[in-house]
């Protein structure tokens, strides 16, 4: 295994003790929660009860009924910002972007109403964030106007929906929203129905990565069983890094986008079936959706262009509770998947196992594995820009423990293309402190595996450590 990996692992290993040595805690301070103890807070009980009384409480509460929001309105967000370092590149040729030092100082805000009317709810939410490093470095003149348009500033609508009953078995959702489909909660099979932000590879958790879509959605229930009828009305794709960043791989732009616009032939029809029974739970999925990847094509002047094709895809879905252990496994099969460089489609089988152990307190420890086959494969997919092997494996390892009465948040992850991440892939350690209800404080570093996969080359220097303070309101 690589250096970088290897580091992170043992500092899995090495907080091993520490799960011994909290229930060996727990025994030290088990005789403090004596009967004695218990007797002597019910005197202080009787000596406070006087302050208690009707007139105060109702002061209190008439007090709280004037400062809040109307019952069928909430209003919630958050504040943070969040600064980064690169440490590990070497000095720029003239003339271009020195990644050096400073990468992020980025200010992020996200506001989200929701409201309810009888058996009607919504919710409309948006984002913004600034980046101030490329104004702080003083190097902003380097960088394209497409890139600072990506990474220096955005204004976006987050989710918005309207969901409610048509019957006591029929429900809708209409509007941006997020739909996971899957067990996984670190890699891809089923999960297809809404692209990433990969803008910052390895900076966070694929939750916190999906965009939301405009979607028709009904839900019908029967017994153990719900069905999930979808259409994606919007066709939306993944924002990936732009040339002249650390994260783009070329030395040229690429191709323009040209994206699928909101017309009939574009709409993308999508069903779910889910049971959820005693210690497990399976689920099955057929869609017809444009896939995560795009590819390359040209126009009539020979001029190439970047853009998508619809593809079929059917899966499933398993989960097994045994006692500490949850037992995962996915199955997704691509039907004609469309690539650059050769004309015939190719189908490809998903295949991912993982396993999640929460037997030790206040611990989570998760495994996941993941093999995609192209079938009938042609080496001329193995050059750019495809890059695809006929058998790509990935896989991804997490170890969580929570400390201080759950206030510090322990995060490892380790995710790699191949086994010792010979085709790349990333390492990330992360702090996060609960100083109240409402400011957490986090900070970390991350290391990068450059290889062969696309999104993965050369993208080892862009090692680095980050803080962030987050408030929640």
């Amino acid at each position: 295994m690589r250096w970088k990996s290897a580091v992170l692992l043992l500092t899995v290993l090495i907080g091993d003790p520490l799960l011994v040595h909290s229930s060996e805690l727990d025994d030290l301070l088990s005789g403090f929660d004596t009967e004695e103890n218990t007797s002597e807070g019910a005197d202080i009980d009787e000596l406070l009860s006087g302050f208690d009384d009707q007139e105060m409480i109702g002061e209190r509460t008439e007090e709280a009924a004037t400062s809040s929001l109307p019952a069928w309105l909430d209003i919630k967000g958050s504040l943070s910002l969040r600064s980064a370092i690169n440490f590990a590149h070497d000095p720029p040729s003239p003339g271009t972007p020195d990644y050096r030092g400073l990468s992020m100082f980025r200010g992020l805000g996200e506001l989200v109403t929701d409201f309810s009317f009888e058996e009607w709810k919504g919710r409309i939410g948006g984002v913004a964030f600034y980046d101030a490093a490329y104004q702080l470095n003083g190097q902003r003149d380097l960088y394209t106007d497409e890139y600072l348009d990506e990474y220096e500033g955005e204004l976006e609508l987050g989710e918005a929906y309207l969901q409610g009953s048509l019957a006591d078995d029929l429900d809708i959702k209409i509007g941006r929203q997020i739909v996971v489909w899957g067990r996984s909660d670190n890699l891809r099979v089923n999960d297809v129905l809404n692209p990433l932000d990969l803008r910052w590879p390895g900076t966070t958790d694929i939750r916190y990565l999906r965009l939301p879509v405009t979607m028709t959605k009904l839900d019908y229930y029967v017994g153990d069983w719900n069905s999930s009828f979808i259409v994606v009305n919007e066709p939306r794709f993944a924002k990936t890094p732009v040339y002249n960043g650390e994260f783009y791989q070329g030395n040229q732009p690429a191709p323009e986008l040209k994206k699928p616009g909101w017309s009939l032939e574009n709409q993308q029809p999508a069903l779910s079936v889910n049971g959820i029974f005693s210690g497990w739970d399976i689920s099955f999925y057929g869609a017809w959706v444009y896939p995560e990847k795009g590819f390359v094509d040209r126009d009539l002047s020979d001029i190439p262009y970047r853009t998508y094709d619809k593809a079929l895809l059917t899966g499933t879905a398993v989960n097994v509770a045994l006692g500490n252990w949850l037992i995962k496994a996915e199955a997704a099969y691509w039907d004609d998947l469309t690539y650059t460089n050769i004309e015939e489609k190719k189908p490809r089988l998903d295949i991912l196992a993982g396993i999640e152990y929460s037997g030790f307190t206040e611990t989570a420890i998760t495994f996941e594995i993941v093999n995609r086959h192209i079938f009938d494969y042609d080496k001329l997919l193995a050059e750019p820009p495809d890059a695809v092997q006929e058998n790509t494996m990935q896989y991804a390892f997490r170890f969580m423990r929570d400390f201080a009465h759950d206030t510090l948040h322990l995060n490892i992850v380790v995710a790699s293309y191949g086994l010792w991440a010979e085709d790349g892939g990333f390492e990330r350690a992360q702090l996060d402190y609960d100083l109240n209800d409402a400011i957490v404080l986090s900070g970390g570093i991350i290391l990068y595996e450059s290889g062969d996969i696309p999104g993965f080359s050369g993208v080892g220097d862009n090692d680095n450590v980050f803080v962030e303070v987050k408030y929640s309101f």
